[in-house]
This record gives structure tokens, C-alpha cells and sequence, in this order.
């Protein structure tokens, strides 16, 4: 017994070790990304790595929006973020509602081609979205990344939010309808109340894909005049050559600005985003 004792204990002394060693190495970019932004410049390139500003310049984040760039690029993002975050769960939600309680010819047909869709890379898409945008002048525009989400968002949302409401008991849907409920107010009233979890999770996920996305401005916003996003801009000033050393330091408090905040959605919403995977994944 005493033994057993001892092999749990020792095994679990070994495993929280490890445990903390993989935190102090996965938290290790991140401080020193703080430490860096809390700098001078001139401390920033000294030769020999200095781990710890010597006076804390808490202005670099004020400088950094004193910057017309960087500033317009905060505000393309939020109305990207924003407009992402009320649309994609809005037009999401109304689909999957028309898939799980609605009857209509070739609902499942539909329903598998937009399972379909899921099966496609990004990188076959590339191309006839590039072309399919330029048709229409939508580049160098904050087009592409708006408009098309009027339509649901990606087959992923869709879809677990369809197999959610599919779980919902049809008693309660019928009883509505029994009382004279039309499709709209049984989707406000019934439908979109008891899918709070899965919606969180979905307006989460919107905000993590837009916030953070690099790639789809570098694709679609080519021209200088063009507006551009926060992480387009963080880019490019971070390669415009040995003079924007200049400014390490207030491109590391960029960097500390755009990790800042989905941190604090996880930490708020993790319990909603655990809820809104397992009940999804339960329901399906």
C-alpha cells in the first residue's frame, strides 16, 4: 500500500513538472514580447539581449495609435470583427433553422452539397474567389470579408448548429406551432434562446478568424491606398528594412495588442466555448 503510495505521488510530482516546464516554455514568447514592447528603442537592438526594460515605457502603446496606420488598421479590423460577429451567427443560425425544422423539396440534397463544402482545401478556392472578387471590384475593399459571411459563414457553423437543433424536442416546435407560431417567431423564440451555448462558441471562433487574419488582406488589398487591416499593417512595418528597427519596440506592443484580446475572450467565455463543443458534439 505504502508503496502504491509512493509511485502515485512520485508520478504525480513528474507529471506537474512536466506540466510547468511546458508552460514557463509556451509563456516564454509571449513575456518577452511584453518585456520588448515595455522598452526603448534603443534597448530593443542593443547587442546583448536584455530580458527587462529598465524603466517600464508604458507610452508605447499610446505612440502606437498615435500612428495613422496602425490606428485605421484597428478600425478596419473592429468593423470587419464587428460586423462578422452579428451577421455570420444571425445568417448561420436562420440556415440551420430551415435545415433541422423546416420541410421543404430538397432540403437533404442541399444539405449535402453543403456538407460538401467542407471537404474543400482553401487553396482550391483561392483562385476563382480572387477572380470571382476582381469581377465584381471588390478588391482592395473590405467587401470580401463582409458580404459573403451574409450567407452563413462556412459550412462549419451551419452544420453544428443544424445537428443542435435538430436535438431540440419537435414537441416544443409543435406546440408553437399549434398556438399559431409562425417559422420566425418559433425560430426567435424557441430555437435561438436554446442555442446560447453553441452561439458563443460561434461568435468566439468569427472573432478569433478575423482578428488575427493576415492572409486574406495580404491576398485582397493590394494597392497603398487600399484599406488595410492591424495585421497587415503590423507586417509591413515590420519589413520595411533595417530603418524600421526604429520601432521594434512599438511593433512588439502591436503584437501584445492583438494577442490581449482573445485571450480574455477565452478566459471569459472558455466555460461557453467547452459547453457549445460538447452539446454540439452530443446533439449530433
Amino acid at each position: 500500500m505504502r508503496s502504491s503510495k509512493r509511485s502515485r505521488l512520485a508520478l504525480s510530482v513528474l507529471l506537474y513538472a512536466i506540466m510547468g516546464l511546458l508552460t514557463v516554455i509556451l509563456l516564454f514568447p509571449f513575456c518577452y514580447m511584453i518585456s520588448k514592447s515595455l522598452m526603448t528603442s534603443s534597448e530593443v537592438i542593443q547587442p546583448v539581449p536584455l530580458f527587462f526594460p529598465s524603466v517600464p515605457q508604458f507610452s508605447n502603446y499610446l505612440e502606437l495609435f498615435s500612428t495613422g496606420r496602425y490606428l485605421s488598421g484597428f478600425l478596419n479590423t473592429l468593423l470587419i470583427v464587428v460586423c462578422n460577429m452579428i451577421f455570420v451567427p444571425l445568417s448561420a443560425s436562420l440556415i440551420a433553422f430551415s435545415f433541422a425544422k423546416l420541410q421543404w423539396r430538397g432540403r437533404g440534397f442541399m444539405f449535402a452539397i453543403m456538407l460538401g463544402t467542407m471537404m474543400l482545401p482553401g487553396a482550391v478556392t483561392q483562385v476563382p474567389l480572387y477572380s470571382l472578387y476582381f469581377t465584381f471590384g471588390w478588391i482592395d475593399t473590405l467587401y470580401p470579408f463582409i458580404i459573403p459571411n451574409l450567407f452563413g459563414g462556412g459550412a462549419v457553423y451551419i452544420f453544428l448548429l443544424t445537428q443542435f437543433m435538430r436535438g431540440i424536442p419537435r414537441d416544443m416546435d409543435s406546440a408553437a406551432k399549434i398556438d399559431g407560431a409562425s417559422a420566425l417567431r418559433r425560430f426567435l423564440s424557441i430555437c435561438l434562446p436554446l442555442c446560447k451555448a453553441v452561439l458563443v462558441y460561434v461568435v468566439v471562433n468569427v472573432f478569433l478568424a478575423y482578428w488575427g487574419d493576415y492572409f486574406g488582406p495580404l491576398m485582397y488589398m493590394h494597392s497603398s491606398e487600399a484599406p488595410k487591416t492591424f495585421a497587415l499593417v503590423l507586417f509591413e512595418n515590420s519589413t520595411e528594412g533595417d530603418a524600421a528597427m526604429d520601432r521594434a519596440n512599438i511593433r512588439m506592443a502591436g503584437g501584445v495588442f492583438m494577442s490581449v484580446f482573445p485571450a480574455l475572450l477565452f478566459a471569459i467565455f472558455q466555460k461557453q466555448l467547452i459547453d457549445g463543443v460538447m452539446v454540439g458534439s452530443v446533439k449530433g
